[in-house]
């Protein structure tokens, strides 16, 4: 019997953790061979959609820019087109005095120092390695390293989703990510819990031979906001619904 009972259980999990579908998917081209993928994903036991958006791009032809937003006064789609980003988001967490809550670091230079703290376990990197997402006590400020933003909490590790996460709280996500190969990507996703975003991510198959190893909550919420330039050089854009603090923008190498 309680042989037949965890076995039970194992299934009801495998189960769980497989009621995301993708519905539908379209790609659109950007330059230096960034991708745009939107896709609708259904969870068919709660008959719940929602919205994946995603800036694809290679490490070998392009990298990560922290960009200031200092008073706030810039868009996400203002900031993107004025530094010739190819695709952005919204950055990481900041305060009611508008300061970045954990570690900055923008053109190499450090805005704020690496903080310890529960949930901002992660550092989204750029530097001559390429783009890597490292737990906060993995971080070295070794020379190299254009970019930095530290937040969290980390949805995937290994390839596997992160277990605890709050599976109540639905808000908009804005994540990073890295994978087995040279790709990275940037996104955001609308109204999920952390845990199914974690889910979400280290289960779904976004692209061919595409598969996520690590990857990083961002600033989400009101902050959500998601930009991509078009070849065409027209843009598909997600507002953000508040002034935010920094962007990290796709730029070619």
């Amino acid at each position: 019997m309680r042989f037949k009972s965890a076995f039970f259980f194992l299934v009801l999990a495998a189960t769980a953790q497989a009621d995301w579908t993708i519905l539908s998917s379209a790609s659109e081209p950007g330059s230096a061979g960034a991708v745009h993928r939107h896709l609708v994903l259904e969870n068919g036991a709660r008959s719940e959609r929602i919205t994946v958006d995603l800036a694809i791009f290679s490490t070998k032809s392009c990298t990560l820019r922290v960009l200031q937003n200092k008073d706030g006064a810039e868009s996400l789609a203002d900031a993107m087109r004025h530094q010739q980003c190819l695709a952005g988001v919204n950055g990481g967490y900041f305060d009611k005095k508008f300061a970045p809550i954990g570690l900055r670091m923008a053109s190499g230079q450090m805005i704020a120092p690496l903080l310890r703290a529960r949930l901002i376990t992660g550092v989204l990197v750029a530097s001559s390695r390429g783009v890597q997402i490292v737990r906060s006590r993995e971080f070295s400020r070794r020379p190299g390293v254009t970019a930095a933003v530290q937040c969290g909490p980390f949805l995937v590790d290994r390839g596997e989703y992160i277990s605890g996460l709050n599976d109540v709280h639905l808000a908009r996500r804005t994540f990073a990510a890295t994978t087995k190969g040279d790709r990275a990507l940037v996104g955001v996703c609308s109204d999920v819990s952390l845990a199914e975003l974690s889910t979400i991510l280290a289960t779904t198959s976004f692209a061919e031979d595409l598969r996520i190893e690590r990857a990083l909550n961002l600033d989400g919420g009101s902050s959500t906001g998601f930009w991509f330039a078009r070849e065409d050089s027209s843009s598909f854009s997600i507002p953000e619904q508040k002034p935010v603090r920094d962007f990290v923008g796709i730029v070619g190498k």
